[in-house]
């Protein structure tokens, strides 16, 4: 069973003391970090981090590990994107809080072909399950923010109304946060469903962007 010190544990990652490999960037009003693969691409991930803000090293760890794997990422408007990275093919990931705006984004923007919510707050979600693309909703069999019923519902509504592809995912003895989880607090046990969920978001991602 994973195991943490905090009721909400989205803040310790798989690198504790991380600085990230890419930059912080200004458009406009807004404050990003962005990181370009080695080679150029034509693919993004837009990155919604929690409630600890996008300047955590966790979720840049994140940034820079879809990075390594030929998305160019940022958490900028969909124009920045389009019109200064030469985007043309935008998938959106989230966590916690950023995984209810996954849901919410996915109902509105058909440019984003792929979505992935990450232990995403089901109470904070629209009671709309019409998804315009494919999303893959990953969630820990022991959160105690996001009760195994509320998964349940979740699925239930996804099946009567969602008309694309989707998964509904439960990470066997997982906690709220496990997918940032630092080495240190990594038990055995959980590490290769830890491994699982990170190789999964990226097999969504691939799949469909």
């Amino acid at each position: 069973m994973a195991n943490e010190a905090k009721p909400c544990p989205c803040d310790i990652g798989d690198k504790l003391e991380y600085e990230g490999l890419g930059q912080e960037v200004s458009i406009e009003h807004i404050k990003a970090y962005i990181n370009k693969p080695a080679l150029s691409t034509d693919k993004a991930v837009i990155v919604i981090h929690d409630i600890f803000g996008w300047q955590l090293s966790n979720t840049r760890y994140i940034a820079d590990m879809l990075a390594a794997h030929g998305y160019m990422e940022t958490d900028v408007a969909l124009k920045y994107l389009k019109q200064q990275c030469n985007v043309k093919k935008i998938g959106v990931i989230g966590f916690c809080w950023g995984g209810a705006a996954v849901h919410h984004l996915m109902l509105r923007y058909a440019e984003l072909k792929a979505g992935v919510s990450i232990y995403g707050v089901i109470k904070f979600s629209e009671d709309n399950y019409s998804l315009l693309n494919p999303t893959f909703f990953i969630f820990g069999e022991k959160d105690d923010i996001i009760p195994l019923d509320q998964v349940t519902v979740l699925e239930q509504k996804l099946k009567q109304q969602c008309k694309v592809d989707f998964e509904v995912k439960v990470y066997r003895g997982q906690t709220h946060g496990f997918v940032h989880r630092k080495k240190e607090d990594i038990n055995p046990q959980d590490k290769p469903y830890i491994e699982e969920a990170r190789k999964d978001m990226l097999n969504w991602l691939n799949k469909y962007i």
